[in-house]
């Protein structure tokens, strides 16, 4: 069983910047493929960024391709989503996930995912 412990999240004017942190009790995190997620008020919840074990390969939903990235520092166990240029659309709440299973590509589907953490508040305000 993985822990998920997202950090970061807040209030922040369109235009500005947030840091997420995920930090996940795996023994190997390098085992897993880490995803981050979102869901806004009354919508589905959709993909936003993932990215290998080993922190290559990384996938990101087009809408936030060159305002996100996300990284990995392994010797931490914690996940990274800098998110600049913040847009309200952007406002939603934002799930950290881990992939524990033997893919050999980077999982971007939600399916794919084994455990989830319990989310953290954007909110961009316009």
């Amino acid at each position: 069983q993985v822990q998920l412990v997202e950090s970061g999240g807040g209030l922040v004017q369109a235009g500005g910047s947030l840091r997420l942190s995920c930090t996940a009790s795996a023994r190997t995190f390098t085992s897993y493929a880490m995803g981050w997620f979102r869901q806004a008020s009354g919508k589905e919840r959709e993909f936003v960024a993932a990215i290998s074990r080993i922190g290559d390969n990384p996938y990101y939903l087009d809408s936030v391709k060159g305002r996100f990235t996300i990284s990995r520092h392994n010797a931490q166990n914690t996940v990274f989503l800098q998110m600049n240029r913040l847009e309200p659309e952007d406002t939603a709440v934002y799930y950290c996930a881990a992939e524990g299973g033997s893919r050999l590509y980077t999982p971007v589907l939600a399916s794919e995912f084994d455990y989830w953490g319990q989310g953290t508040q954007v909110t961009v305000s316009s």
